[in-house]
């Protein structure tokens, strides 16, 4: 019976404030949702770590004693191509390209000494994603997406014959993304805030028995937290 109540408290707000809103300040881009389609450009800040699944060698040699992933920043810049579904849904694709690393602390072989090294990658990142969007409130709204995605890392070492190399991953990986929004309508242009979850699902690891570390580790799956800034036409 509560919660029933706290709806209809909930809806005798809202409505009257949006009513109040969208008397005070005019409707920007009225016709923006009847649109077929239009695109944007896309820029933000990424944050990119790996999940590790240890290996059985891990535990049973004293190799490795200790193996900790870190988080790192990077930065993501992209288009946008929006397809309207109908009122509520949206396909997008945002094809970009994401500058990544990510850290690894670890104990030097045989030794209680920490080193830390890093992993940059140079991501052809490749989303598609299903876009929910809520009524307008005057000139906001408020969205939800998930989708799956490609990435392929232009900077990948797994073919590399250097000596110093530590750790070698794959280029290719695919996984899911799952994020939240918010959109602004300004008079000639959408400002678009969004946070989302980028995880990654094929293992990275590329085996090179010539790397001890490799020994250590058996999965290796990038995850992102990708804060971005959308300006749509």
């Amino acid at each position: 019976m509560r919660l029933r109540h706290l709806i209809i408290l909930l809806f005798v707000t809202i409505v009257p404030m949006q009513s109040a809103l969208a008397q005070r300040h005019p409707m920007n881009m009225a016709d923006h949702d009847e649109k077929m389609y239009y695109f944007g450009i896309s820029f933000g800040l990424n944050y990119s770590t790996y999940r590790i699944q240890y290996s059985n060698s891990f535990a049973t040699t004293d190799t490795f004693k200790r193996i900790q992933p870190r988080w790192s920043p990077g930065f993501n810049l992209g288009l946008m191509g929006n397809l309207r579904l109908n009122k509520y849904f949206d396909l997008r694709f945002v094809p970009s390209l994401s500058f990544a690393e990510k850290k690894l602390d670890f104990n030097a072989p045989l030794s209680d000494s920490m080193e830390s090294r890093s992993i940059e990658s140079v991501y052809m990142h490749l989303p598609l994603q299903i876009k929910f969007k809520s009524d307008r409130i005057g000139n906001f709204r408020f969205y939800t997406m998930g989708g799956v995605k490609l990435d392929y890392d232009m900077a990948s070492n797994a073919r590399s014959r250097r000596g110093d190399e530590f750790l070698k991953v794959t280029p290719v990986d695919y996984g899911y993304e799952l994020g939240i929004g918010l959109e602004f309508f300004n008079s000639n242009f959408i400002f678009s805030p969004e946070i989302k979850l980028s995880q990654g699902l094929g293992n990275q690891l590329y085996r090179d028995v010539g790397l001890p570390l490799t020994n250590a580790i058996d999965q290796l799956h990038t995850r992102m937290i990708v804060i971005s800034i959308h300006l749509e036409g």
